[in-house]
């Protein structure tokens, strides 16, 4: 495919913004070559500004289950939009939205909005500290849980050690506060608790990790998660990607989990910029204005977004057979991809659950971020090309899931596998 609007596209806007981009991974640095610049979605496709047509796995990195343009959300939203874009006050579509998740998540009591994943983990995280009066926090090697300073950390020389700054501008002050282990590493995970567990404010962990690639949960890991409840430690699901997508009550339904307190994002806000964090009511009344614990944000909540949520979860609710259809599309692709590659002699592992894959090029398993890391990205770029030049556009990262929508169907799934036999 030629892209040569995209490419005057990407140099205008690397003269005005780092990188030319608002997101890193967007930049295909992981990939090389020039991102194209979309500008048109429905269904299952998007398109770029040359006019070229690309199946899309990468759905905005998850929020759009419906599909692209969904003419219900669409129409909820235009709706909405006519009478005003934000008012900075209480709106009734907030209270129904929080209802919304409520029905999804019974554990979760009172609910609090924001605008994205990261304001979600960053305040849950505040939250806990206020509430338990501890410092400390643990999370686990490739759980990416946004862009928080005290997150943005990797572990150190050994697996109980404190955590690092990851990034330029973390102090390492801040970043030692950040206990990282393993994941799916439940002995270790025990011994911290065994040792530390009473310092311990909150234990963050992603159900299904999303950003080293897929990664599964051992039933073993998710039983030394709950463990940690003993020690008084709060445990909290970063739901953000898994939330809505892998069932209606996300990862928290589907495993049988028992969190303090969920984050979610993504599918909450049906393609606008929403997210939330909630759970247990003694928890959540520390929140101001009821509580100590300070957050705000001037666009929570706001109807557009609400709108768009709302209408979101009311269709996965009201069809809870989409999630099969999801499941078993979802299956039809991983052994597709499997069968492919096997019988082209190379090396991989897929990792799927429901709705979210990833393949690695590597020998499987792989359930570790150690494991992942073994992956040949060298041999990914030629793969993301391959599929990218024949119209399926992939996430442009070996560390990034692949998502499907509900209008991805068996074509859409023929059409995939004939682009990679072609590549490969």
């Amino acid at each position: 495919m030629e892209r040569p609007t995209s490419e005057k596209l990407f140099l205008e806007a690397q003269r005005h913004i780092p990188g030319g981009v608002s997101s890193p991974v967007r930049a295909f640095r992981a990939v090389g070559g020039t991102p194209p610049f979309l500008v048109r979605g429905e269904g299952a496709y998007v398109w770029d500004a040359d006019g070229n047509r690309y199946l899309d796995y990468v759905l905005s990195w998850g929020p759009l289950i419906l599909g692209h343009a969904h003419p219900e959300v669409v129409a909820r939203v235009k709706e909405v939009a006519e009478r005003g874009l934000t008012f900075g006050a209480p709106h009734p579509l907030e209270a129904e939205l929080a209802q919304a998740v409520k029905r999804a998540f019974p554990q979760v009591e009172l609910v609090r909005f924001v605008n994205s994943g990261t304001e979600a983990t960053m305040s849950a995280l505040r939250l806990a500290r206020g509430y338990t009066g501890r410092k400390y926090i643990v999370k686990f090697r490739g759980n990416y849980h946004g862009h928080a300073d005290g997150l943005l950390v990797e572990a150190g020389s050994g697996a109980l050690t404190l955590g690092v700054p990851s990034s330029a501008g973390v102090p390492q002050e801040y970043a030692r506060l950040t206990l990282v282990l393993e994941y799916n590493d439940p002995e270790a995970l025990r011994a911290l608790l065994k040792e530390r567990g009473e310092e311990i404010a909150a234990i963050i962990f992603e159900p299904v990790v999303g950003n080293a690639g897929v990664l599964v949960p051992t039933e073993d890991f998710l039983k030394a998660l709950h463990e940690a409840k003993d020690y008084g430690v709060l445990l909290i699901a970063d739901e953000v990607m898994t939330g809505f997508r892998l069932s209606f009550g996300g990862a928290t339904e589907r495993f049988g989990l028992k969190p303090d307190l969920v984050t979610l994002g993504k599918v909450l806000g049906g393609g606008l910029p929403a997210a939330a964090y909630g759970g247990r009511r003694e928890v959540m009344e520390q929140v101001a204005p009821l509580g100590p614990v300070y957050q705000a944000g001037t666009l929570s909540g706001n109807p557009l977004a609400m709108a768009a949520g709302l209408a979101t979860l009311e269709i996965l609710e009201k069809n809870p057979d989409y999630y099969a259809r999801l499941e078993a599309v979802g299956a039809k692709l991983e052994a597709g991809l499997e069968e492919v590659l096997s019988r082209k002699g190379i090396p991989h592992a897929v990792n799927r659950v429901g709705s979210m894959l990833t393949v690695f090029f590597t020998e499987g398993p792989v359930r570790t971020f150690a494991e992942a890391k073994r992956t040949d990205t060298e041999l990914f770029k030629r793969f993301f090309h391959g599929l990218l030049d024949r119209g399926v556009y992939w996430p442009p990262s070996n560390f990034e899931a692949a998502f499907l929508s509900i209008l991805h169907g068996e074509e859409e799934v023929a059409m995939t596998l004939e682009a990679l036999e072609k590549a490969l």
